[in-house]
């Protein structure tokens, strides 16, 4: 699963974003990848792994929700039909 988040640009200031992205690894395992920062400049990412899927999509969700509370909007998405899919 994947999901780009960005917010409105603000004057001269380019459009901040956060990108999250779920993947199942070869051993079973979830890794969830996160990826932020100002578009045109350096990203920050955080990498979290997690043994069972609901745990991961769990996490997913919290992050996903937190950054749309903070004026974030959805500007991508892939691989889940809706926000509680599983």
């Amino acid at each position: 699963m994947r999901l780009f988040m960005q917010t409105k640009p603000t004057g001269a200031d380019a459009p901040r974003y956060y990108q999250l992205v779920l993947q199942q690894d070869l051993l079973g395992g979830w890794t969830l990848f996160r990826e932020w920062g100002q578009q045109g400049s350096r990203a920050s990412s955080k990498r979290e792994v997690y043994l069972e899927r609901d745990a991961a999509l769990t996490a997913f969700e919290h992050a996903r929700d937190a950054q749309l509370r903070r004026g974030f909007h959805v500007m991508f998405s892939q691989g889940f039909e809706g926000p509680h899919a599983r």
